[in-house]
């Protein structure tokens, strides 16, 4: 150990008295040299005389002030903006105290005005260039990742902003990537410019002219943050010049840091749909989690694992993944661990209706937020299967918002749907009752917990959305099957529905449902046609779209707001607040209890009509031909008489109806 600490300040020895070889003798140079251009090169015996004395006490001063700025303890070869202006204040703190001793004791200790000015401008140069030259030497030629490829292709960047800038200096310095930046394309760059020494050629449109004397084996396309119109406009005049063409992310996923311009990616669908660029609070979001425990439900699933990316980074002591399967819990563990949150993550199995297991976990870790993600999604699945609906995303989210009471849980977010709104399906209709039992829990707490809803729609790339069942679709060949012509839905990406989530439940008073700008809504038929497209195939041609009816509890249309709920701004563009009394907490207490004791015995159509009890703007899919049936009551206590029982539930049950 002795012998490793011997080498170890050897090595550091000589690496110190070579930097100081090094800025010595160019600060000797560069004095040396001022005197030379102050006088023509031919200096006078009296400042010849001078000049030995200011070249030791100034090289000192400059020594000292280099030691002093830090430049002693970085890398020659490593050279950036912080580095730059430490060397500009060095010359410039020399150059001022030069210039004192000149005024104080004259020439004959100090070089003249002339010398030192020159000398502050000549050193500042010299130093500077000399880091940039071994920083580029280093980068393109020294580095491992600097040797070039076997095979070479020539690049086209569409795009000369920032983002194009970063990925052409990203490919110059990586070499081994293969791939040569040749040229850039961009709407609003004068042709014939340069930059990083690359030539503009025009607008995108070029590609598609007549040619232009440019061999291009791939077109990159660095518009992060341009208008979808703008970028299909784009693709499609790629598709035409028959170039194979790639993207950067897209700004949402370069703004939370998830990845950087040089990830190269096929285009997608998410890019085609007209989302604008989402701008968040991060420091209302960062005073929520940083320091705290954080637990998210359901952090399997794919709003679930988006939360535990992004709350990740906001840097809490604890992040809680419960998830209930093992397979869907695994792969985002592991991404976390990859990342570096390893200290951080707690992956626990456990299911949200086991109140023994959540109620051990709620005990151990206190919780300061909850996001409840955890829930069945799927509507043809759960209009078959009701009962695990209800257990799931009634009873779970009812439990969950219990135990977030008892310990004293600061936020409780319930992640919704717009399918909540005047709903047609089982799912819908479990969700409007999750959402209507958060409120009264908050109303129950008076503030000691603030609970909320989020309401969206679809999220592209979730499991069981259209996105992914297209893609298989089209990779088998076809047909695409789109359940009707004139369905249109609300689309947003996972990580712009996730940013706003955390920036709702940073800025949540409580009580409130929120509902998400979620654009213009899209014909599904449409986004099948696109997905068709960027595959390089032709709808109708080479791949047949297939209308196939609508499914059990499928509407063709989403809203996002019921007639009965006040709809208003907050500070955030693209978040809208929902106003509505919320239910009295006795009488959610009799539903959540009826619900308990009939999905123990009840039948699917019997579940469907107490649903419908339940929620009147709730209207069940009619393919099931259900029957009338009265919902038995629920079992009375002991201590009541059946009759009490029977009024108390009637009572409340009519007070949350109206």
């Amino acid at each position: 150990m002795f012998q490793s600490y011997s080498a170890l300040m050897r090595i550091r020895g000589l690496r110190v008295s070579m930097l100081l070889g090094v800025y010595t003798g160019t600060i000797v140079f560069t004095l040396w040299l001022s005197y030379q251009l102050r006088f023509d090169f031919d200096i006078p015996p009296g400042f010849a005389d001078v000049l030995p004395l200011s070249l030791g006490w100034i090289a000192i001063l400059k020594i000292s002030c280099l030691f002093g700025f830090g430049q002693f303890q970085t890398s020659l070869s490593y050279f950036s903006t912080p580095d730059l202006r430490r060397i500009v204040g060095v010359c410039a703190l020399g150059s001022f105290v030069m210039l004192l001793v000149h005024l104080v004791f004259g020439l004959a200790v100090a070089p003249p005005r002339g010398v030192i000015l020159t000398d502050g401008v000549l050193s500042c140069a010299v130093l500077c260039a000399g880091r940039a030259s071994l920083r580029l030497l280093r980068e393109r030629f020294l580095a491992p990742h600097t040797r070039p490829s076997g095979q070479v292709r020539r690049i086209g960047i569409v795009g000369a902003g920032d983002a194009g800038a970063a990925l052409a200096r990203e490919l110059m310095t990586n070499r081994w990537l293969g791939l040569q930046p040749i040229a850039f394309f961009d709407d609003f760059r004068r042709p014939g410019s340069l930059l990083h020494g690359i030539p503009i050629w025009g607008t995108p449109e070029e590609l598609a002219g007549p040619k232009i004397g440019l061999k291009i084996d791939e077109i990159i396309i660095a518009l992060p943050s341009a208008a979808a119109t703008r970028l299909r406009e784009v693709v499609r005049i790629l598709q035409k010049a028959k170039l194979p063409f790639r993207t950067v992310p897209s700004m949402t996923e370069l703004a939370i840091g998830t990845v950087d311009v040089s990830q190269l990616r096929a285009v997608q669908i998410e890019d085609l749909l007209g989302r604008e660029v989402v701008k968040i609070d991060t420091d209302h979001i960062r005073g929520m989690i940083e320091g705290r425990t954080v637990m998210v439900t359901g952090a399997g699933g794919s709003i679930g694992s988006e939360l535990c990316r992004q709350i990740a980074c906001f840097d809490p002591t604890v992040l809680l993944l419960v998830e209930r399967s093992e397979a869907s819990l695994f792969p985002i563990e592991q991404e976390l661990i990859e990342r570096g949150y390893h200290h951080a993550v707690v992956p626990l199995v456990a299911d949200v209706t086991d109140v023994a297991s959540m109620t051990a976990i709620f005990a151990r870790y206190r919780p300061s937020s909850v996001f409840h993600a955890a829930a069945h999604k799927h509507v043809p699945m759960m209009e078959a299967q009701p009962a695990e609906a209800i257990r799931n995303n009634v009873l779970g989210t009812a439990r969950m918002a219990e135990l977030a009471c008892a310990f004293g849980v600061d936020r409780f977010l319930l992640v919704s749907t717009d399918k909540a709104v005047n709903p047609t399906s089982v799912m819908g209709a479990t969700k409007r009752l999750a959402e209507i039992t958060v409120q009264a829990m908050h109303a129950r707490s008076r503030g000691a917990t603030r609970f909320m809803a989020v309401r969206f729609g679809n999220v592209l790339g979730s499991s069981g959305s259209v996105v992914p069942t297209f893609t298989r679709q089209i990779a088998a060949g076809g047909p695409v099957k789109v359940t009707h012509p004139e369905i249109t839905r609300f689309f947003m990406t996972i990580p712009e529905a996730v940013s706003l989530v955390l920036q709702c439940a940073s800025r949540a008073a409580g009580g409130e449902i929120f509902v998400l700008d979620m654009g213009e809504s899209v014909k599904i038929v449409d986004l099948a046609r696109q997905m068709i497209e960027l595959s390089g195939l032709m709808p109708g041609r080479d791949i047949r779209i297939e209308f196939t009816g609508l499914r059990p509890g499928e509407k063709l249309y989403e809203e996002l707001s019921h007639r009965d709920e006040n709809v208003t701004g907050t500070d955030h563009e693209r978040i809208r607040r929902l106003h509505c009394e919320p239910a009295p907490f006795r009488a959610v207490e009799v539903i959540l209890q009826t619900l308990a004791s009939a999905i123990e015995s009840a039948t699917p159509d019997e579940l469907k009509l107490l649903l419908r009890e339940l929620i009147p703007e709730y209207t069940p899919d009619r393919r099931d031909a259900l029957v009338d049936i009265v919902p038995e009551p629920a079992a009375p206590t002991p201590a009541r008489t059946v009759a009490d029982d029977e009024v108390e539930q009637d009572a409340a049950l009519e007070m949350f109806r109206s």
